[in-house]
């Protein structure tokens, strides 16, 4: 497969149903991660139109960023700081609707406004993160955390 199959009419929850079928696909015969990783990143981007969507790897006690689509980023992040480390620390998803109001908040980018960060876990460890910004306040719900857990699960770290 070499392009989405997209539907500007649907709503979020049908394209991201219309969306994970066409990431497994792309990532089901390939070893890869940062393969993996790189088409997971455009292809949310590209469905979504999100501000920043992106990777950051655990490695050596600190996130390192890794493949995303966007604008530049932090490039590197220690445990427990900003939306990403909190999740790293907490080991969960965290959904923020305003990141101005988020005690810590690394503005890697001014434009970011809201945020959701999904972590892989592996044997009780956090292999990596998936990152996503929007430029609007309130931009993720229940129906993203639920559909980019559902993406992360599918991640073979």
């Amino acid at each position: 497969m070499e392009q989405l199959i997209l539907s500007g009419s649907a709503n979020k929850k049908e394209r991201y149903q219309t969306l994970l079928p066409q990431i497994n696909s792309l990532i089901e015969n390939e070893p890869d991660l940062i393969a993996n990783l790189s088409n997971i990143a455009a292809a949310l981007k590209e469905t979504f139109d999100f501000l920043w969507v992106g990777f950051y790897i655990v490695k050596n006690d600190e996130l390192v960023l890794g493949p995303f689509q966007g604008p530049i980023a932090c490039t590197r992040i220690a445990f427990g700081k900003g939306v990403c480390g909190a999740s790293w620390k907490e080991k969960k998803t965290i959904l923020v609707p305003d990141v101005d109001a988020f005690p810590g908040h690394i503005a890697c980018n001014a434009a970011s406004k809201s945020e959701i960060v999904v972590p892989a876990i592996k044997g009780n460890k956090v292999e990596l993160l998936l990152d996503v910004d929007s430029s609007q306040l309130n931009a993720f719900d229940e129906t993203d955390k639920y559909f980019l857990e559902a993406i992360i699960e599918r991640i073979k770290v």
